[in-house]
């Protein structure tokens, strides 16, 4: 049983992380660089205001952590993990619709509570999985609701689901690292591995490795900004104080967020069953949450 005013903390981290990175898609979609290139730099960029958040906390940067020899390997798990995650994400948005990548990509929950229980002996309720199967019903609501009459196309939707599973490999190995460090400090090594992993894909990915305009740049440095400091920042803090099942489950608030933001900024229509589909998902969160506390 986890302490109520930490676990509630936990919660609105999370929730809070999730609706900033419902502007993600929106981010890659103005982007003038290639998927992966446009993963790079929202690491790489991101790293001198995740210093900045240590030095908040001061806690010092270290190499000493990365002599510890059950620590590094879950830092290069977490950094590898994320890096194929964006990429192939960002990959996907190419390939297929907005919609139906946030869809795949948000498969993440039921393979993070798969492989907790199969492999990493998580005690998980049988009722977290009818749950998570009616949060996964609103999400399929709120995102094929607004994806409109076009076909799915089935590389970008598979793309989608290969993001999905390494992001669920990420939510897991981060959740071990904050066992040995901060939320500050995990998400800032994580990161650098991040960038370090992404950084030979690019240069052999991109035909150019710089955005063309100065939106160009403001877009990657509001992507790394926004969805890797803060969104990830409140995320992994997150994470720390919450089961790592729960934590993907109020993940789901994403693709709600993703919605809202699609209606305000590229004006387009939510529709009742996108509502209806919402609701459903915050319905879930909040069995979840009560049954979990």
């Amino acid at each position: 049983m986890e302490n109520s005013k930490t676990f509630v903390k936990g919660l609105l981290a999370l929730s809070c992380g999730a609706v900033l990175l419902g502007l993600s898609a929106i981010f890659v979609r103005y982007s003038e660089t290639s998927p992966s290139l446009t993963a790079f730099y929202r690491a790489f960029l991101a790293i001198p205001f995740l210093y900045v958040w240590l030095r908040i906390e001061k806690e010092e940067f270290s190499l000493g952590a990365l002599k510890d020899n059950k620590l590094l390997p879950l830092l290069l798990l977490s950094g590898a993990f994320f890096a194929i995650d964006m990429s192939f994400w960002n990959w996907s948005i190419s390939f297929t619709s907005v919609a139906h990548a946030t869809l795949m990509a948000n498969t993440a929950p039921i393979f993070v509570a798969v492989i907790g229980f199969l492999f990493l002996g998580h005690k998980i309720k049988s009722s977290f999985f009818i749950v998570l199967s009616l949060a996964m019903v609103g999400v399929f609501l709120v995102v094929l609701a607004g994806s409109g009459s076009d076909e799915s196309r089935l590389f970008g939707d598979s793309l989608g689901i290969i993001a999905a599973v390494f992001y669920a490999g990420y939510i897991l190995s981060i959740k071990n690292v904050t066992n040995f460090l901060s939320p500050a400090k995990a998400l800032f090594y994580s990161t650098v591995f991040t960038a370090i992993f992404l950084l030979p894909i690019s240069l052999i990915e991109a035909d150019s490795f710089f955005p063309s305009s100065y939106q160009g740049w403001t877009v990657l440095i509001a992507y790394a900004v926004i969805s890797q400091t803060l969104a990830s920042g409140l995320i992994t803090y997150g994470i720390s104080k919450v089961s790592a099942h729960l934590s993907s489950l109020i993940l789901l608030i994403q693709p709600i967020a993703a919605a809202v933001f699609g209606w305000l900024i590229l004006s387009e229509a939510i529709s009742l069953l996108q509502g209806f589909g919402g609701a459903i998902v915050l319905i879930a969160i909040y069995l979840a949450t009560t049954k979990d506390n």
